[in-house]
């Protein structure tokens, strides 16, 4: 009774007091009456207080002239570093005069067949034509150099990754303390990764290739931990029964349950390595990147994109092939995925099986190769080529004269850029800085705790605070102005559009080609069409990271939608819900985690991407971490990579759902 009788005055309250929420808003209301006015009399500024500042540039330039004064003489970068910078180009150079050993028929035979072998007959000639499509483009060397320093850099994160993943995934304590540590990495920007290690290592290769791996080993890392820790506990405890040791039960049960998760990380490096890779051009990397990062510093849209197409073309068959080796049956067929049951058919046609068909396979590609050796055909025959740079700076000259400006009463892109500037980008900044640095702070803290617990609020409050304490208040404001912007743009554009692919079958159909296009493209990649469309500035940058976060946030809204409970949605139609109430009243509240997941992966991806867009005029963080690579300015690039951190830890807590949080032990 005493139960019943103290539950009956919180049924009598009116619904929005039974909210949980109701009482955080009556906590934040009284903590605000009291704390701004206290606030506001000690620090009116809008400004971060120099007196909470700390001044890094003075160790960090210290640092930075040791290393720059010992690298040729201390025994740490003779003996260690020294040796692994060689080790590198040794490496990256027996890669390449491998594959330029093949020649262009060998490599393209032996990427076909791997393909066949992994997923089929349709995915091998995808690949053996992405392939052939690069040389066509004139760009079967940089392909080759680029391929050459992925192949070495996957290899070096996958072995990191794993070894990580092994000590994370068979001890808590080492789960525990490296947890912090890959989140770190994983919201860290790819550029800010370039300037430590062309500090230590200078322009070149080895620079290159080592960024490509501290970026890309986290995934790998990470997937390992969960594959191993989320082993079946019956297998576990028969196989234990048993009497093996630790080492049998690691190499017979733990390593084959975790070989789904172990395929994904393979597939999540690979794709890593290949945006990093790209990226790392700007630092003396041959090969496509530079390709392209040449185009876009001349403005060379032409050159740019047929640099750029082979990147996609390789992105998109890296990904297809290593995806479907994740779903590869125990027989070695072809899995799920594109040219499963046509791979399948084939096998048992030939008898291809097991060990014996990749022996078949190497033997195919092996006298492929001496073939184009024999008859001197190891380059790509210059009659071959494909000129497309000529007609695409044609194509865009006519737009810049038709489209960028003009147009009678839609006016044209750049008209469109100056007013997405004048109108948004500009007020939102201006609002940001305006604001007292105290209300920034209690705004972070009240969407972080609305949404989480306390300590997502404290976390996202000492992010934030250690901002301004790195003395980057203002540029990292204007770089929150820039993510706010385009994430409400992706979302609009991200919500109605998987809306519309959840409703139709067609629809996603019609879709799905060009999602899975835009979202193994390398970042690096979508500056080319913002430039030609937009000229340089912070509104390209937008638009860049909007294309780029689309495709997951439609996907996400897309699957979240499908995914509600049928029963409720044949429910609400028994009513008479017509489709329009039954996607606002029973759809959008049920699929309210993945939505809030959409939004989450919708602002890591944009920030991502208005970093890079520092290149292109973002200006902001962007720009200080590109000023800092250029002039080799440490203070100026790792200040800026931290507060970008702080920023993207911020964002994240601020947008990531409790329950997800909670699931992933965060």
């Amino acid at each position: 009774m005493a139960t019943i009788t103290a539950a009956a005055p919180r049924s009598g309250l009116p619904g929005f007091l039974r909210h949980p929420a109701t009482g955080k808003l009556l906590l934040l209301a009284v903590a605000a009456a009291v704390l701004v006015p206290l606030a506001d009399a000690r620090w009116a500024s809008g400004s971060w207080p120099n007196a909470l500042t700390v001044d890094l540039s003075e160790p960090l330039g210290r640092a930075s002239d040791w290393v720059i004064d010992n690298r040729d003489s201390h025994p740490l970068f003779l003996y260690f570093f020294g040796y692994v910078s060689n080790a590198v180009v040794l490496s990256v150079r027996a890669v390449y005069l491998v594959l330029l050993a093949a020649g262009w028929a060998g490599v393209t035979a032996a990427a076909a067949l791997v393909a066949w072998r992994v997923a089929g007959v349709r995915l091998a000639l995808g690949t053996g034509a992405a392939f052939l499509a690069c040389g066509l483009l004139g760009m079967w060397i940089p392909t080759m150099q680029t391929l050459a320093l992925m192949v070495v850099a996957v290899l070096a994160s996958v072995v990191l990754g794993v070894f990580l993943g092994l000590a994370a995934g068979l001890s808590d304590r080492t789960y525990r303390a490296l947890r912090p540590v890959l989140d770190t990495m994983q919201v860290f920007p790819a550029y800010a990764y370039l300037l430590p290690v062309v500090l230590v290592f200078g322009m070149g290769v080895p620079a290159a290739v080592l960024a490509t791996v501290v970026y890309a080993a986290p995934p790998m890392a990470r997937l390992t931990a969960l594959g191993l820790r989320g082993a079946d506990a019956g297998v576990m405890e028969a196989v234990e029964s048993l009497g093996t040791t630790a080492r049998q039960r690691l190499l017979t049960a733990r390593i084959p349950l975790a070989r789904k998760e172990l395929l994904l990380g393979l597939n999540q490096t690979i794709m890593m390595a290949l945006s990093m890779a790209v990226i790392a051009s700007v630092i003396g990397a041959a090969g496509l990147g530079d390709r392209v990062y040449q185009a876009l510093a001349s403005v060379d849209v032409g050159a740019a994109l047929a640099a750029g197409i082979p990147i996609v073309l390789l992105a998109v068959v890296l990904d297809r092939v290593t995806g479907a080796a994740g779903a590869v049956g125990t027989d070695g067929t072809g899995g799920e995925g594109l040219g499963r049951s046509s791979g399948s058919r084939w096998t048992r046609l030939t008898g291809w099986t097991g060990w014996t068909g990749w022996a078949y396979a190497a033997v195919v590609a092996l006298a492929v190769a001496v073939a184009g050796r024999l008859t001197g055909r190891l380059d790509w025959p210059e009659a071959w080529l494909v000129n497309i740079a000529e007609p695409v700076n044609r194509a865009v000259d006519w737009m810049t004269d038709h489209l960028y400006s003009g147009v009678p009463y839609v006016g044209g892109t750049a008209d469109w850029a100056g007013h997405f500037t004048t109108w948004v980008l500009d007020p939102m900044r201006d609002g940001l800085q305006w604001l007292p640095w105290w209300s920034v702070l209690l705004i972070v803290a009240a969407l972080a705790w609305l949404i989480g617990t306390w300590r997502t609020a404290l976390t996202a409050v000492l992010a934030m605070a250690a901002i301004g304490v790195l003395g980057v208040w203002g540029p990292s404001l204007d770089t929150l102005s820039q993510v706010l912007a385009a994430v409400a743009v992706t979302l609009v554009l991200g919500f109605a559009t998987g809306i519309a692919a959840a409703r139709s079958e067609r629809c996603e159909r019609v879709l799905r080609p060009f999602l899975d296009v835009f979202q193994t493209m390398p970042q690096f990649v979508y500056l080319i069409p913002v430039v030609a469309l937009f000229g340089v500035g912070r509104a390209p940058a937008v638009a860049a990271a909007v294309v780029y976060a689309l495709p997951a946030v439609v996907r996400i809204t897309t699957q979240g939608l499908r995914q509600v409970d049928p029963a409720a949605m044949e429910s609400s139609r028994s009513m008479g819900a017509t489709g329009w109430q039954q996607l606002r009243q029973v759809q959008l509240p049920l699929a309210r985690p993945a939505l809030l997941l959409a939004l989450n992966q919708g602002v890591v991806l944009v920030l991502a991407v208005v970093i890079i867009g520092g290149l292109v005029g973002g200006g902001a963080l962007g720009y200080d971490v590109v000023f800092g690579l250029a002039q080799g300015d440490l203070a100026t690039g790792l200040v800026a990579g931290a507060a970008i951190v702080c920023l993207g830890l911020m964002l994240d807590r601020v947008t990531q759902p409790t329950d997800r949080r909670t699931k992933k032990g965060a």
